[in-house]
């Protein structure tokens, strides 16, 4: 089963960046579950899915993730934009 390093788009227009194996699930989890829903978008719901990046292991999908939360905003807009 694949990892994949997400970005959602918050309700303020700001971006949280994770890494999950079901990307549906945890989107699910940042709209509605208090308990699995991470503390920074449970105050800016909703959220959706910006952009998403399949990776072959959590190891990968997490320096993935590590290089993203270090980007500019402008980076990340770019970088969902070569989709």
């Amino acid at each position: 089963m694949s990892w994949y390093v997400y970005i959602l788009k918050c309700s303020d227009n700001t971006y949280y960046t994770g890494v999950t194996k079901d990307l549906k699930r945890r989107v699910d989890e940042h709209n509605g579950d208090d308990k699995k829903a991470a503390k920074y978008t449970k105050s800016r719901r909703p959220v959706r899915l910006f952009w998403s990046e399949p990776h072959e292991s959590r190891s990968s999908a997490c320096q993935r993730e590590a290089a993203i939360k270090r980007m500019k905003r402008t980076e990340k807009v770019a970088l969902a934009s070569r989709v």
